[in-house]
């Protein structure tokens, strides 16, 4: 007998020990209902499942996000809804003007009412928001549109306003002209001043010369560049303030003339990843925008107002005769087919977003049955186990009690 080492007591201690920290922790699996509490429950279920979670918060968030999406769609299509049903009334209002029942009196009153429905379709452009963005001024209309077109084409542009007070760029074909004060003009150097200096230093350019030809009309200073038909370099056509695009046209086929401008477009993040995004354009859906009002002096005295309430030297169309009503409502049938082509554009993404919800919270669902599965406890067998651990550590205990008393022999030796 010995009494300086009680095996038995030890070994029951581990035996306790054991059953009591495997108590503990099916009852922290109770308490939290997971299985995995810390990383040394299961490391690679840990790392897998945190991945998971990763991706199941990505996409509820992706789903908000398409969510708001639609919120800014719909307030865009509401808006141009408006707009359609000005046009609408504004081609009835033409074809009113255009018969020759009208006298010039009549017609200066359904003029009033197109300059005021124009300066309505300004408004609802300039001044349609989502968030305190702008959506409907051309703000959010970064799609390309042909900057560099590699074939042949007519090109031009409107130098009646270039200013002589600073200096300022204009590239062509890759080749940079620079404006400046009348008098200090240089074509060999690309130095203009005008659109006939400026014709001159094209011409005089050998990487041009044999691309491109170039017409200066004498009274209204627009200088027209038109890519020769055997030629295809790319024609970078892009400038700094000076002077405006006015038209492409690539033979009858009118081509778009804004460089691509990514920055300006929507990009709605709509996945739990990178580049997992959609892209739109809300196009410019101003009056000047849609062709029924102009900057130019043809219609003198009919000017419409910006949407801030500030006139502008923007004009209306003119309804005073028959042919220019008549023209104006061909002018206004090809506004409503674009405001309808934009409104279908949106509509398509609309729809679009709709189903990215739908996959959205399938994917999201499946995901978190996957992670469930790998990081929920079973409770019925956690239960189990915990009632398991539970009679192992009072049976422990008990035995320990009795261990315990094993060495008293030795007492009985000393009677």
């Amino acid at each position: 007998m010995i009494i300086n080492h009680n095996i038995s007591a030890l070994n029951t201690h581990r035996q306790l020990s054991s059953a009591t920290n495997a108590q503990s922790k099916s009852m922290e699996k109770l308490a939290s209902g997971m299985r995995i509490n810390r990383a040394g429950d299961d490391a690679a279920g840990l790392a897998i499942s945190e991945k998971m979670r990763g991706q199941i918060r990505g996409l509820d968030q992706a789903s908000r996000n398409s969510q708001d999406a639609i919120s800014l769609i719909q307030t865009a299509e509401g808006a141009l809804n408006e707009t359609t049903d000005i046009l609408q009334r504004m081609r009835e209002l033409a074809t009113q003007a255009a018969t020759d029942t009208n006298t010039g009196t009549d017609r200066n009153e359904i003029q009033k009412e197109i300059n005021s429905l124009t300066s309505e379709i300004n408004r609802i452009a300039n001044t349609t928001e989502f968030n305190n963005q702008k959506l409907l001024n051309g703000d959010k209309d970064g799609a390309a549109v042909a900057g560099k077109p590699a074939v042949a084409g007519e090109y031009s542009f409107d130098f009646g306003s270039i200013s002589t007070t600073v200096d300022d760029t204009i590239e062509i074909g890759g080749q940079t002209f620079t404006v400046v004060a009348a008098g200090d003009e240089d074509p060999a150097t690309g130095k203009f001043s005008n659109a006939d200096t400026l014709k001159a230093a094209i011409e005089g350019n050998a990487a041009l010369k044999d691309n491109y030809s170039v017409a200066v009309d004498a009274g209204t200073g627009k200088i027209t560049l038109t890519q020769k038909a055997d030629k295809e370099s790319s024609a970078a056509l892009t400038g700094n303030g000076v002077g405006t695009v006015t038209e492409v046209t690539k033979g009858a086929e009118k081509v778009d003339a804004v460089p691509a401008d990514p920055d300006k477009s929507l990009k709605f993040q709509i996945g739990a990843n990178e580049k997992q995004s959609l892209t739109l354009d809300i196009g410019n859906m101003s009056a000047e925008a849609l062709g029924i009002s102009t900057k130019g002096a043809d219609n003198a005295g009919l000017a419409v107002r910006d949407g801030t309430n500030n006139e502008t030297t923007e004009q209306a169309l003119n309804v005073g005769t028959h042919a220019s009503a008549a023209a104006a409502i061909t002018k206004i049938n090809d506004a409503i087919n674009t405001v309808s082509a934009e409104r279908s554009k949106l509509g398509a993404n609309q729809n679009r977003l709709e189903h990215t919800i739908n996959n959205l919270g399938t994917s999201s669902e499946n995901l978190t049955a996957a992670e469930s599965r790998i990081r929920d406890t079973d409770m019925a067998k956690t239960m189990m186990e915990q009632t398991k651990n539970s009679i192992l550590a009072q049976a422990s205990q008990a035995m320990l009690a009795q261990a315990n008393q094993q060495p008293q022999g030795v007492l009985q030796l000393l009677r």
